[in-house]
């Protein structure tokens, strides 16, 4: 599972990715994992040189994230990742609070004991991560970890709407864990994973859920403030 999972398997027989797919990957991970800051301006000529990639592919990869939301287009050729608002932020935990929940509870209900040690896995190098300060390797494995207990839902629709709104808050996740540091995240993921373990589904929804809370509360308070501050 990658930065761009679902958005498609699109391999061809011979099991290539085709050179645009690949672009819009490397795209939606620099996004997704907050590479390119929100607010940040870049253009397509710089995006070509840093994805080594020609503008054809590039602008189809942006126009396809412009259409996701991750993306917004600022004219002389130039994009930007947008800023999350206190409002934006508001909308995400109100979905998220749902979706984590109801994908937590359907991959409880669905999880193997290889899926358990596959998720303990992750978590184990999210510890890694935090232990070593390591801003870039937290951020991707905590969202596989999460998108891995997606995947064990069995619930596409909303496994990809789920999905989605990591880019939107992705890149202000960054932002936060930069500032706050990395040892500072609260994890919830092994309570998540005890009651997996035992099939108590209802308790792994309401742990995926409080997990979800304290990360995004700490974004609205780090946005919150800076727009204090001006």
């Amino acid at each position: 599972m990658d930065g761009a999972r679902k958005k498609g398997d699109w391999a061809d027989r011979g099991g290539r990715v085709p050179a645009h797919e690949q672009v819009y990957r490397k795209l939606r991970a620099l996004i997704l994992f907050g590479e390119i800051a929100p607010g940040e301006a870049v253009t397509i000529q710089g995006l070509t040189g840093r994805l080594d990639a020609g503008m054809t592919p590039v602008r189809e990869a942006i126009r396809r994230l412009i259409s996701e939301g991750a993306l917004q287009f600022q004219g002389n050729r130039r994009v930007i990742v947008p800023q999350l608002m206190d409002a934006n932020i508001s909308e995400i935990i109100y979905a998220r609070q749902w979706l984590e929940s109801h994908l937590a509870l359907r991959a409880t209900q669905r999880a193997t004991p290889g899926d358990h040690r596959r998720l303990t896995l992750m978590d184990d190098a999210v510890d890694r991560a935090i232990t070593q300060g390591n801003l870039r390797n937290y951020l991707e494995m905590n969202y596989r970890f999460h998108a891995g207990i997606y995947d064990l839902a069995e619930a596409p629709i909303l496994a990809e709407i789920a999905d989605g709104l990591w880019l939107r808050f992705g890149p202000s996740l960054r932002v936060m864990i930069g500032r706050v540091g990395t040892q500072n995240q609260p994890d919830k993921h092994k309570a998540v994973l005890d009651c997996m373990r035992t099939g108590d589904a209802e308790g792994a929804a309401r742990a995926i859920r409080e997990d979800m809370l304290q990360g995004m509360e700490q974004v609205r308070r780090i946005f919150s403030d800076a727009g204090a501050d001006h």
